[in-house]
């Protein structure tokens, strides 16, 4: 990243707190207990998609995932580009987290009694970053301008944010989703503003262990999320054989996500971010395609929950969407992804989406225990895929298409 050096001699207290680019470029402790908000986060999401399975509640939950997801998504942004070891930075992700703790309690009751809070909070984390950050750095001109493009944006999609908590059902939804359309496509053109241009290349530039170590340590929240239900559900169900059954293929299903994120793609995101031509595109890429892939992992928790409450029976079809809907979600944003890292998509990825479809009609008439296997099969053969890819040949660089 291209910073200002601070003068010989200045006095340490006195330096903006941007990060310096010799300095370490690990996560810090406090960035990894930062995350364990959204442990409780992606939980109650989860749990809240099965409470009146149907497409309403799905938009909801989606726009919850969309919302909790930035405050991430934008925290990592700033440890990334502003050093996390300054007391500042350090107060301030402690600020945020208390927030992001305020707004997850909120979820539950977010399209209810509690949608102010969730909002509120929600504005309140981003307007309170900037207000804090842009004097922080007022001795960095061009640091402080990026910190005002990005305030400017939040605070207009604070409006519909704050409109939507005071409104009820549908008009809230659609405040919500005008909000998070302002918050995405603002930070996707780099915050232009009239008058100060969108944040130059130089000042987007980012640290590549940093970043890339930061999304994979969400991935694997988004699988413990997984995990929890798994252990959750069966404590309480587990005398029947078909418990039994459904735990096991729910836990392989949850490894096989593993696998098939961390191969190839997931284990040299940090090398294709050095070697990228512009490294800042990963920065406008990296939050969508993995907000696809944890959307995918939530979705597949759900279906876990559901699996391991009733394994037998028919499968109803809304069981059935989220069930098979999970793991076709995640290889859609791994898809996504692995064209960032390589410039390519395997076959694999689009041909296990293609076989979810296809299972899709067969399983409304089998008891969710198999539809579940159906989903752990055809993932099965994706993984099997990347093996028979790479089995015998020299490790493949990264190229990715910027």
């Amino acid at each position: 990243m291209n910073l200002a050096a601070p003068e010989p001699g200045s006095p340490g207290p006195r330096r903006p707190p941007v990060r310096d680019p010799a300095a370490p470029r690990r996560v810090t402790l406090l960035e990894l207990f930062f995350d364990l908000v959204y442990v409780v986060a992606l939980a109650l999401i989860s749990r809240g998609l099965v409470d009146q399975l149907d497409w309403h509640r799905a938009g909801q939950a989606l726009i919850i995932l969309a919302a909790v997801w930035w405050t991430w998504v934008i925290t990592t942004l700033v440890t990334d580009l502003y050093n996390p070891e300054r007391t500042e930075i350090k107060l301030l992700i402690s600020a945020v987290m208390f927030g992001a703790l305020l707004m997850t309690t909120a979820i539950p009751e977010a399209f209810k009694d509690r949608g102010l809070v969730f909002a509120g909070t929600y504005v309140a984390i981003h307007l309170g970053r900037g207000l804090f950050l842009m004097p922080a750095v007022r001795r960095e001109p061009q640091t402080q301008r990026r910190a005002a493009r990005i305030f400017i944006w939040f605070a207009v999609s604070a409006i519909p944010w704050i409109t939507g908590g005071f409104v009820s059902d549908d008009a809230r939804l659609v405040c919500w989703v005008v909000a998070l359309a302002i918050d995405y496509i603002g930070f996707r053109l780099a915050y232009p503003v009239p008058g100060l241009g969108m944040v130059p290349e130089p000042q987007r530039n980012v640290t590549a262990e940093h970043l890339s170590e930061r999304y994979q340590q969400f991935f694997i929240i988004a699988l413990g999320d997984a995990i929890l239900t798994i252990g959750t559900m069966f404590s309480a169900q587990h005398s029947e054989t078909e418990n039994i059954g459904a735990f096991a293929v729910a836990f392989l299903t949850t490894l096989l996500l593993w696998r098939i994120y961390v191969h190839k793609s997931g284990q040299l995101l940090p090398m294709a971010i050095k070697g990228s031509a512009s490294p800042s595109k990963f920065l406008f890429t990296a939050p969508y395609t993995h907000l696809l892939m944890v959307a995918g992992v939530v979705t597949t928790a759900s279906g876990f929950h559901l699996v391991l409450l009733e394994p037998s029976g028919r499968t109803p079809p809304a069981w059935a969407a989220v069930i098979l809907g999970g793991p076709a979600l995640f290889l859609a944003g791994r898809a996504s992804f692995e064209y960032e890292v390589f410039s390519r998509v395997s076959w694999s990825r689009p041909g296990g989406v293609l076989a979810l479809l296809t299972v899709a009609p067969a399983v409304l008439y089998l008891p969710p225990v198999f539809a579940s296997l159906s989903a752990l099969l055809v993932l099965a053969g994706v993984a099997y895929a990347d093996f028979r890819r790479s089995y015998g040949k020299p490790p493949e660089a990264p190229s990715p298409p910027h």
